[in-house]
């Protein structure tokens, strides 16, 4: 249990109890014109950071312990963003622009009859909870059954990921799918009977973000440190061999990936009731690859740095588009080779490389046979 409750985790653990305490306060205590204010503006977009670090999280996990570089997560994002999507366009009901007390508006106008099998039960919450964590899962299951048991591996797996990701754009972008089409899901009215614009719901979105966040890591870290997270950096770093020492590679594998499609799932339900719309451009394979970046910026294989990254280039991404939108692909583009070439540990990583060469660094006017030995 040390293990999992290291420096860093604790570190991780404050911050986010610190920002969970400290938003909805600067955002409902403090006064319109003062300093410490928070705008409601503000609260949905860091909740919206935190779901990203989460879906970072989950990309790290297979990627930065595991080798298995996904570039399909986008997909798993956003299934479970259409699971609560489709919950909280039940939550609609008659105040649709048709009234209808039954169909949502796109079906209305669409000209369907009724209700497809696939959207009974969303209008329950723990069913529709249930559809985030089981759909993506369930996904990720059957794709890694097959890709694992036939080894593929390497820079294949990465495109037949990619390659899932853009299908399934294609075909959520079809009217006659009942997804909304290109449209997507939007107009949501409340969530578990409170209105979603209201500025205590929002705040209780964040939190609950932060608390999702925070019980992610958790979960991470504790499969990274127990005994599967080290038969998972031998796969990574020797599959063959592990294999050869009767390991069953393609188990642990499919496990670690059906466990991070679940929490991508998470996150994707987590972000789609702050920006108030779900639709196919989230299965975009750019937003994939993008993800992959926010991971190798701040750190992989460190958990704490894929939640740094997702927010550091979500932060500038926000500033970005809105001063320079024309440069924003630039400037992602420089600084992923940036990273690349000259800090392939990433933010993280760099850092405590530093501070470890720092600290091991004989102090002025000493000289180094003067230091003790480590042996003494």
């Amino acid at each position: 249990m040390s293990q999992v409750f290291d420096r860093r985790t604790i570190v991780v653990l404050v911050l986010l109890a610190a920002a969970a305490i400290l938003v909805p306060a600067m955002n409902m205590l403090a006064a319109p014109g003062s300093a410490f204010h928070l705008s409601d503006h503000l609260v949905p977009l860091l909740g919206k950071y935190l779901a990203f670090a989460l879906l970072a999280l989950s990309v790290d996990l297979v990627w930065g312990y595991c080798g298995i570089l996904s570039l399909g997560h986008g997909a798993f994002f956003a299934l479970g963003g259409y699971a609560m999507g489709m919950y909280l366009m039940r939550q609609i009901g008659a105040r649709g622009v048709y009234a209808n007390p039954t169909l949502p508006d796109f079906m209305v106008f669409l000209n369907w009859k009724e209700l497809p099998w696939f959207w009974y039960g969303f209008d329950w919450f723990p069913f529709a909870m249930l559809m985030v964590l089981l759909v993506p899962g369930l996904l990720a299951f059957v794709f890694g059954w097959f890709a694992f048991r036939s080894r593929v591996t390497g820079v294949y797996l990465s495109i037949i990921t990619q390659a899932m990701t853009f299908a399934l754009m294609l075909a959520f972008f079809r009217n006659d799918m009942g997804f909304g089409g290109n449209n997507g899901l939007t107009d949501f009215k409340d969530i578990l009977g409170f209105p979603i614009q209201a500025a205590s719901t929002r705040v209780v979105l964040f939190v609950a973000s932060a608390v999702a966040l925070a019980g992610g890591y958790l979960l991470c870290r504790w499969i990274v440190t127990s005994k599967l997270g080290k038969v998972l950096v031998a796969v990574r770093d020797a599959e063959s061999r592990t294999r050869f020492l009767g390991y069953r590679v393609e188990h642990y594998k499919l496990a670690v990936f059906t466990l991070s499609a679940m929490l991508a799932g998470v996150a994707g339900a987590l972000y789609v009731p702050q920006v108030g719309i779900i639709n196919p451009g989230e299965f975009a394979p750019a937003n994939s690859i993008e993800v992959v970046i926010w991971v190798a910026v701040g750190g992989r294989g460190t958990l704490a740095g894929a939640i740094l990254g997702a927010l550091v280039v979500n932060a500038g991404k926000t500033w970005f588009t809105g001063a320079l939108p024309e440069l924003w692909l630039f400037a992602l583009g420089g600084l992923f080779v940036f990273v690349t070439l000259l800090m392939p540990k990433g933010i993280l990583g760099t850092a405590e490389e530093w501070w470890e060469r720092a600290r091991r660094k004989p102090k002025a006017g000493v000289a180094p046979d003067a230091l003790p030995s480590a042996a003494e």
